[in-house]
């Protein structure tokens, strides 16, 4: 049963380790509740090695009788544990600084990758993060280890929306690990100038990874449920517009899904996942597509 959440948003928690630690599991934990996930490690599998115990590890996997004949605790682990590397890679341009009813792009998308990332390491995977402007690189390489888990909050927690995508990013090859299956999610609201993020976003895919791109828009945005004479900025460029929000309404939401469907076909032509996520929505669907693109390179 889904669990509200939304009470939940708040600054001091979501700019906090500890608040959006709460946030995730409380989005993870109550959205899959009662399912059972056959590919995650648990009882009834085959086992082939042991790991010492970890705060926050399933108390079910304990062996005992290790426990009776050592004295310590140790976890089974499958030899099923597939090890897949999980990758966020967020676009971090100003535009992503967009606020409605007072959640920003950014908090938005803080929340859905803590959440996304509780739900992988507790399958077993390594899990890293990118944020990228054309000031800064924000760069966490992909681990499993439980604290791994609160650095990456705490990195996503010191990302700042600055300037917009750059035109030429490092060589994106570089992100690549040959040595693990790859999840790739690209997080961005796709405001480009000259294509950089599509061109960026096609070089991402290869014939080992699955690569999905989430597009995160306000319903503001998506409906332009505004009226009267409005001046709209382009927090990017800082360059403005006057319109009549009746007279610009139905252009600019052909101009909208023109660009977006433009989009979906370009990336699904590369194979690539598109998926339109809004800032009023349920992040629970994020949770089952992830499991889905997992089980695919299963």
């Amino acid at each position: 049963m889904r669990q509200d959440y939304h009470d939940l948003l708040k600054p001091e928690l979501v700019k906090s380790i500890s608040g959006l630690s709460l946030i995730a599991r409380v989005i993870v934990d109550g959205y899959l509740s009662g399912l059972n996930h056959s590919r995650r490690v648990g009882p009834g599998m085959e086992f082939s090695q042991f790991r010492s115990y970890q705060p926050g590890d399933d108390l079910r996997l304990l062996d005992w009788k290790m426990l009776a004949r050592s004295g310590r605790y140790y976890i089974k682990q499958s030899e099923i544990e597939t090890n897949i590397s999980v990758k966020f890679i967020l676009d971090s341009s100003q535009s992503m600084g967009h606020q409605e009813n007072g959640l920003s792009k950014m908090d938005y998308v803080r929340v859905l990758v803590a959440s996304l990332a509780y739900l992988s390491q507790n399958q077993g995977d390594a899990v890293g993060l990118f944020a990228l402007n054309n000031y800064e690189l924000h760069s966490i390489y992909p681990k499993v280890q439980k604290q791994h888990f609160n650095r990456l909050l705490l990195e996503l927690i010191n990302i700042e929306n600055k300037g917009k995508w750059p035109e030429n990013p490092n060589d994106s090859r570089k992100l690549h690990d040959r040595t693990h299956k790859e999840l790739i999610f690209f997080i961005t609201d796709m405001y480009e100038h000259n294509e950089e993020l599509t061109t960026f976003i096609k070089r991402l895919k290869t014939l080992r990874n699955e690569v999905v791109v989430l597009q995160i828009m306000g319903k503001d945005e998506i409906e332009f449920n505004y009226k009267g004479n409005l001046t709209f900025e382009d927090l990017e460029t800082g360059q403005k517009l006057k319109v009549n929000a009746a007279e610009t309404k139905k252009l600019y939401l052909k101009s909208l899904n023109d660009m977006m469907k433009s989009t979906k076909d370009i990336l699904l032509a590369n194979g690539i996942s598109y998926h339109l996520f809004r800032l009023d929505e349920h992040m629970g669907e994020a949770l089952q597509l992830f499991l889905k693109k997992r089980s695919n390179l299963l």
